[in-house]
């Protein structure tokens, strides 16, 4: 928004600074080509008077001059996807969200384009259609498309949810009635299915699909005569209703009516449908007639149209699948059957094809693939040791760690062996659950202290786990059972360092080194105590050795990096960085996922994003990939998409404790308090007393108001740590949510005398702000005067001036901000907001400055369109406002900003939709005045 933001003293303010943080690719907004702004407002008279082609030249006019415009986007997306072209839409509207456009603009014509390619998975599982956020007629129609998508996946619960959630917007649509019956055919409720369908055609008598639904209903109960009355109405009412005729055509063939089918079958013909089920009622009609070249023919056609489906279109048509399979297995073509037959089988496991499919397996000699169809069917009886640890094995390699554990757990209730265990563990290791697979290699480091396997497995666990002091323990113990094996001294030494013992640590080290000079761990273990100890120059020296011995070794390069980071090198930190996630395998995202941390702490958003998608590349499963999705998405100011990957990171994080934690702390930063306190339970039933986990479970029970649980917790935490502040400090976060102001400040005050931390009087401040402004500001520039390097109070201190109107003392209080932090684009944009009400010639060139930094955020955008319209620039001003409108067309500053530009162009139509729009959504006092009276003058 352009008004000026302040982050104290309510929440919504401080949620909407997040809106600050959002980043994308740069745009030209400072140099503008007014032939671009032509094209489009012609393209936009072409659309409304349905010249499709002629829109989609001008669109494709005003990017050929500016590809970033984002109004162009959004348009030719519309114009793309009415004219048919799904693929070229799902781009336009793509690059319109990745310019910054309000998803509620764009989320139900990208839907339909996602659909129309047959990607139902990505409309129910991308975070761009979220329904938070969105009007509910866009939630209506999102909700319609999200049952469809669900219905395909045969996710029919999924489709339920979705069509209830519609009818609970507008149960008088005939449309979720609609939507109900085919997910009510496939899940075998026919009496539910005919009575959706009854009230679709009462709500809709004249509509088409309507009567299409009803017979659809009708022609599985079965009732086919009424259902071929159905299939008339709907054809009388739509003679071009493709599939009311094919399923005439079927009924027809049913009935030996093969004429009649044949003739409905040429009008799908004549309408180019090149519809598959078709040519198959044709090959079938054929065949009955005798006509055996005919029938070929036929199967023919259906495969050349099957074909050239996209495979992600059929991955979610089993019946298509199903055609294209029998069509060439009736042609004899085995080979291009199986695909097909393996998708139907996928979606639908139970069906007859899987005995098909097996017997096309065992012609083709893969034995694996049979038992995987009729392992659907039947369970294993339990085996001999080796073959079930071979058998877990080989669900692990498949990623299948549940399934894994579970073998070995039943083996072991028949024989407890030492290899088994490990195993086992070794499986629950993959699923996460690092608590579980301890306590299974020390069972089996217990009962063969000499095992190899089962010792290296549990001290690098007791490692992992930070627990130095076993580690110790396991590894001296495992050492002396296998004396020299340089692996083992090697961990070793990283037990000891682990247990504080650096002298012990370089010892074992050296002697791994002695015992393996190749041996890279050992380097850099040797490294790590000298980055320990500070000594970055023989840090780098082990580095380097470690690099001779391997130089695509992803851990030297990351230990590279660190050093390089470390010293303030940041364009070598990040090369290295680079190089590792370059030569690390397909699939570790380890060196991508450390080049996503170095992006955002150096604030390169666009650099982070990248990094994201080269780990989710290689790991798109795994907790950490899903964390650092959700980082990047927080810091862009993208809270549903983060919500969105915290949700999956959590559930493959299993009981990691460390994963958990993190996990929870961004699901209270995104708004999930139910999510992060499900997280917390999870990771405190392994660490019942962690005070950072009991922290943030208070913090989730505060926001969901559960405040008693709340403070029972506080109390807890003030217990174990009475000499530190963050008790009281959450006592008073349970008082402020309480409304006890007074107790919230008292509690807030002793905090920050034990702790006196900017944080600390942090909270002060924001419990004084709402009551007493002036003594709030006194203790803020108090504190200034002994810490004037802390920009997060100048940073409060000038909201809150700015806020009180106070404009001067506001403007020292950024500038001193941005001499700490020159790279604010917040603070910058703030203060080109002081200088245009302050009518300085600076405005401009400082919200530049904001924009530059942060070209994607609404409110910035439309800083800069507003002062470059008080400087003159109006086509610069409305290409800027247009742009900053569709980003976020809730913001009511934006919307009066846009129409006073438009109405001195004279276009007061716009000017009065934008007017409206900006008093619906409540803006400031000034403001609202002033749109008011524009508004009055308009009419």
């Amino acid at each position: 928004m352009t008004a000026v933001k302040s982050r104290f003293p309510t929440p919504a303010l401080r949620a909407l600074a997040l809106a600050a943080l959002v980043a994308g690719a740069p745009l030209a907004h400072p140099a503008v080509d007014t032939r671009a702004s032509r094209y489009y407002e012609d393209a936009l008279a072409r659309y409304e008077k349905k010249d499709l082609a002629g829109a989609i030249i001008q669109l494709k006019n005003a990017l050929q001059i500016d590809k970033n415009l984002l109004p162009v986007q959004v348009l030719l997306g519309r114009a793309l996807l009415d004219s048919g072209d799904v693929v070229q839409a799902e781009v336009a509207f793509s690059e319109a969200l990745r310019l910054g456009v309000n998803r509620a603009e764009v989320v139900v014509p990208l839907a339909q384009a996602l659909v129309g390619q047959g990607k139902p998975d990505a409309v129910l599982n991308d975070h761009r259609f979220a329904l938070d956020g969105l009007p509910r007629t866009t939630q209506y129609r999102l909700l319609l498309l999200r049952a469809g998508a669900a219905a395909e996946m045969a996710d029919m619960r999924t489709a339920l949810k979705a069509v209830d959630d519609a009818r609970a917007i507008d149960a008088t649509d005939a449309g979720s009635w609609i939507a109900e019956v085919p997910i009510r055919i496939r899940s075998r409720q026919l009496r539910e299915a005919l009575a959706a369908a009854d009230r679709a055609v009462a709500l809709a008598p004249r509509l088409a699909d309507a009567h299409y639904a009803r017979g659809e209903a009708l022609h599985v109960v079965p009732d086919l005569r009424a259902a071929l009355a159905s299939y008339d109405k709907a054809i009388e009412l739509d003679p071009g209703h493709v599939a009311a005729r094919v399923a005439r055509a079927g009924i027809h063939v049913d009935q030996n009516r093969l004429d009649a089918a044949l003739r409905d079958i040429a009008e799908v013909d004549k309408a180019g449908a090149g519809d598959p089920r078709a040519q198959f009622l044709r090959a079938v009609v054929a065949e009955r007639q005798g006509r055996a070249a005919d029938a070929r023919a036929a199967l023919n056609e259906v495969t050349a149209l099957v074909d050239r489906v996209p495979a992600q279109f059929l991955r979610y048509r089993p019946q298509t699948q199903l055609l294209g399979g029998l069509a060439h297995y009736g042609l004899g073509q085995r080979e291009k059957a199986r695909p097909y037959l393996e998708g139907v089988l996928r979606s639908h496991p139970g069906s007859p094809v899987a005995k098909v499919l097996a017997s096309l397996y065992i012609a083709d000699r893969n034995p694996d693939g049979a038992i995987d169809v009729l392992g659907k069917y039947t369970r294993a009886n339990p085996g001999d040791t080796q073959a079930l640890v071979l058998l877990a094995s080989a669900h692990m390699a498949q990623g299948r760690h549940g399934r894994a554990t579970q073998i070995l757990q039943d083996a072991l209730k028949q024989t407890d062996q030492p290899q088994l265990r490990t195993a086992l563990g070794l499986s629950l290791v993959g699923g996460a659950r690092f608590g579980d697979a301890i306590k299974e290699f020390e069972a089996a480091f217990a009962k063969d202290p000499k095992s190899l396997p089962a010792g290296y497995a549990l001290a690098s666990m007791y490692v992992h786990a930070g627990q130095g002091r076993p580690a110790v323990r396991v590894a001296e113990a495992v050492n002396k059972a296998h004396p020299g094996n340089a692996g083992v001294l090697a961990l070793l030494g990283s037990a000891r360092r682990l247990a504080g013992d650096s002298a012990g640590a370089r010892s074992a080290l050296q002697a791994a080194v002695d015992a393996d000079a190749s041996l890279v761990a050992a380097h850099l273990g040797l490294a790590r105590l000298e980055i320990d100890a500070g000594a970055l120059p023989r840090a780098r020296e082990h580095l380097d050795r470690a690099l001779k011995l391997d130089a695509n070794n992803t851990q030297t390069l990351m230990t590279l990096a660190e050093v390089a980071e470390r010293a303030g090198q940041l364009a070598d930190a990040q090369r290295w960085l680079t190089r590792a996630d370059e030569v690390a395998g397909p699939s570790s995202a380890a060196a991508a996922l450390a080049l996503v941390d170095f992006h955002l702490r150096h604030r390169q958003l666009d650099a982070a994003r990248e990094a994201v998608a080269s780990a989710i590349g290689k790991a798109p499963e795994a907790a950490p990939t899903s964390l650092a999705a959700a980082r990047v998405a927080l810091a862009r100011g993208e809270a549903a998409a983060a919500r969105s990957h915290l949700q999956r990171a959590a559930t493959s994080a299993g009981y990691n404790v460390p994963l958990l934690r993190q996990i929870a702390a961004l699901q209270l930063q995104a708004g999930a308090p139910q999510a992060a306190a499900h997280s917390l339970d999870k990771a405190l039933d392994e660490r019942p007393d962690d005070i950072p986990l009991l922290v943030l479970r208070t913090a989730a029970d505060i926001q969901l108001g559960n405040l008693a649980a709340a403070e029972q917790r506080a109390r807890r935490v003030l217990a174990s740590q009475p000499r530190s502040g963050l008790g009281h400090a959450l006592l008073g976060d349970v008082a402020a949510a309480r409304g006890q102001r007074d107790a919230a400040l008292a509690a807030y005050r002793q905090s920050h005398e034990l702790e006196r931390s900017s944080a600390s009087l942090m909270r002060v401040f924001a419990a004084m702000a709402p009551r007493d402004t002036a003594g709030a500001m006194r203790l803020a520039e108090q504190w200034l005067a002994s810490h004037p390097g802390d920009a997060a109070v100048w940073r409060a201190l000038a909201d809150t001036q700015i806020n009180a109107g106070q404009l001067a003392a506001a403007r020292r209080s950024y500038e001193a901000l941005l001499k700490l932090r020159p790279d604010d684009a917040d603070a910058i944009n703030n203060l080109a907001n002081i200088l245009v009400q302050q009518n300085d010639p600076g405005a401009l060139p400082m919200a530049e400055r904001a924009l530059a930094l942060a070209p994607a955020a609404p409110h910035i955008v439309g800083t800069v369109g507003w002062a470059a319209f008080k400087a003159g620039q109006t086509d610069r001003a409305l290409q800027l406002l247009r742009d900053a409108r569709l980003r976020d067309p809730s913001n009511g500053d934006t919307r009066f900003f846009l129409g006073s530009v438009l109405a001195s162009l004279g276009r007061d139509a716009e000017a009065r939709e934008e007017l409206n729009a900006a008093l619906a959504a409540g803006t400031g006092s000034q403001h609202r005045a002033k749109a008011q009276q524009l508004l009055a003058r308009l009419k």
